[in-house]
């Protein structure tokens, strides 16, 4: 238990720490050391090759590198072919799953028996739910859930196998249990914490991975052909981003150490709860709660145009200056995700008579761009990432925020998971990258 006393002693080393772990801004340059591992530009530093995805915002023209449209490529595949192959209804997340598990889309057979399979693996070891879910509950889901994954490896006999096989059957499993973890995790929460009702509905071998999420989550289980097609859309979209990003290069990092299956998912779950890689979407919810407190009318462009400059210049919400949802590490002119979102996001508003509240994203979506190029020195353009709609559409569908960042690792695990095995297959050395020491020598 932290006294006063104990408290007051860390506060004063604190700042010792800050005293001597400070870097002077100068010896990076001097040393030619990209922070955070990306260039002047943005651009991130070329560390591995993947076959997995692909990430284009940019084009050479005349021998320059200019901003273009977003793309991303799953395995070869443009997503926004991907997505529109599924048709109006169908469910495409456990197929997009296989493509990028195994690197090729399956043919009819394959996706009847890989379906199968993920609805065979969709289920916990016995009384795991209740001796160590219901444990301990939190409202920090991420935490229950890499607590629970931590403990999956009990259960398993070969949990330090590391044979690309063997992996191959953890990823897949845990592919299967996460929406499990997830959605327990914050009915024991709801529970214990908030001293609501306790639902644990167990999934359903005839519905997909959306259609269940949905179903364990609801009191009645009831849901629509609608929010099920958005919600399996976005863990499409969230499924996977290429080998740069945060929770994906840990996985990668991890896997070349020959850690097993288990500890390697758990890290990547600990860096997908950082606010600065998968809260963004928890972000953008409250600052639009901010912007309708303040803004009376939805279609005021002037009005609310007005209140995202006092956002930028530090005088309103957050007074970090930033408008959430707007801008990414990577894309410039367009994020493809967002681009193909807004469409099932219009028609979700719709069928939940929420078209004022999207009337507002859009407008926001419309202006927040050209108030940041006339406020900020910006290099590249400034445009809505998939966040910005993310948490409306988790909000419309009833998903409480204490699972937004679950939704995404939902999502992310099949990323992760592809990425292992091509670090398992590609790699046979560890990821050692080099620090520079600056430090003061002593004396003897």
């Amino acid at each position: 238990m932290l006294t006063e006393q104990m408290n007051d002693y860390f506060l004063e080393k604190e700042a010792v720490c800050r005293k001597n772990d400070n870097i002077a801004p100068r010896l990076y340059e001097e040393y030619g050391v990209n922070k955070g591992l990306r260039d002047e530009k943005g651009n991130g530093v070329l560390a591995g090759l993947t076959k997995i995805s692909k990430i284009t915002s940019s084009k050479i023209e005349d021998g320059k590198k200019t901003p273009c449209d977003g793309q991303l490529w799953y395995r070869g595949y443009r997503i926004e072919n991907l997505i529109n192959s599924f048709g109006p209804e169908k469910m495409g997340f456990e197929k997009t799953a296989y493509l990028l598990l195994m690197g090729e889309l399956p043919d009819e057979k394959e996706e009847a028996d890989f379906r199968k399979l993920i609805s065979d693996c969709r289920t916990l070891p016995s009384n795991f739910t209740r001796d160590v879910i219901m444990k301990a509950p939190s409202s920090d889901i991420m935490n229950t859930m890499t607590r629970s994954i931590l403990t999956l490896a009990s259960y398993d006999s070969r949990a330090n196998d590391t044979g690309v096989s063997n992996s191959l059957r953890q990823c897949i499993q845990l592919i299967s249990e996460f929406p499990l973890l997830a959605v327990y995790a914050y009915h024991a929460y709801n529970y214990y914490d908030r001293q609501d009702s306790m639902i644990i509905h167990r999934p359903d071998p005839e519905l997909t991975t959306a259609e269940n999420i949905l179903m364990m989550l609801r009191a009645d289980k009831k849901y629509t052909v609608t929010e099920a097609k958005v919600l399996d859309t976005a863990l499409i979209l969230h499924m996977e981003h290429g080998g740069g990003n945060n929770s994906t290069f840990t996985t990668r990092v991890v896997t070349s150490s020959g850690s097993d299956t288990y500890s390697t998912v758990a890290a990547a779950m600990s860096s997908l709860k950082g606010p600065k890689h998968g809260g963004a979407n928890i972000k953008v919810m409250e600052m639009m709660a901010d912007i309708r407190d303040h803004v009376r009318d939805f279609g005021d462009k002037d009005e609310i145009a007005a209140y995202l400059t006092k956002i930028i210049e530090k005088q309103t919400f957050d007074r970090k200056g930033l408008i959430y949802g707007m801008g990414h590490a990577v894309y410039s002119l367009s994020d493809p995700r967002e681009r193909i979102f807004k469409g099932y996001v219009q028609q979700l508003a719709t069928e939940k008579n929420r078209q004022e509240d999207f009337r507002l994203y859009q407008n926001i979506e419309e202006l927040a761009p050209q108030i940041i190029a006339q406020k900020r020195h910006i290099y590249k353009g400034v445009s809505p990432n998939v966040d910005f709609y993310s948490g409306f559409v988790y909000d419309m569908l009833g998903i409480p925020q204490e699972m937004y960042t679950a939704m995404f690792a939902i999502a992310r695990i099949v990323g992760w998971s592809a990425h292992r095995i091509e670090e398992l297959i590609c790699m046979d050395k560890i990821i050692r990258p080099a620090y520079m020491s600056v430090m003061d020598e002593k004396e003897d």
